[in-house]
């Protein structure tokens, strides 16, 4: 019974999460506009998997948890902010931070984390970017460009791994 609740718990804050940006959506607040759009549905579904996680004591999602609030966070920020940089430097920073927050609970990841947070910290804080540093630059160029892709190719092998 209590597995079963641990597994609907993350379809709650889903369906919460969901349910309040439709409500909100159909309100049409005029301050909450620029809210409407797929960053906030990122915000959502990474929040309700970070709450799950540390709810339910199943720390195998922090890690897409945070990647996915990470990053709906930031798309929601260049637009926002003025101040907010749009480099690719905060993508590393990104998934550094979520191997950091899956570090945390489940003690392995920390040198994969410590290392795109350097890399990400040493590219955004960088005034010029040496010449050696353009290839991971232009990997994060193509990542951008096809990051459907990434989603399909994840939802695939959530379907074909065994449980």
């Amino acid at each position: 019974m209590i597995l079963l609740k641990k597994q609907n718990s993350l379809m709650g804050y889903l369906l919460i999460g969901f349910g309040a940006y439709f409500l909100l959506r159909q309100l049409n607040l005029p301050e909450l506009s620029p809210y409407y759009s797929w960053p906030t549905l990122l915000v959502i579904v990474g929040v309700a998997l970070l709450l799950h996680s540390y709810m339910a004591n199943e720390y195998s999602n922090i890690f897409t948890g945070a990647l996915l609030l990470g990053f709906g966070i930031h798309f929601h920020a260049i637009h926002q902010f003025p101040f907010w940089r749009d480099h690719w430097g905060i993508y590393v920073l990104i998934i550094g931070i979520a191997f950091l927050l899956r570090y945390q609970k489940v003690k392995s990841g920390l040198v994969p984390a410590l290392i795109f947070i350097g890399i990400g910290a040493f590219a955004l804080f960088t005034p010029t970017t040496p010449g050696w540093f353009n290839w991971i630059q232009d990997i994060v160029l193509l990542i951008k460009r096809f990051w459907p892709l990434a989603l399909i190719g994840f939802g695939v092998y959530l379907l074909s791994r065994k449980s």
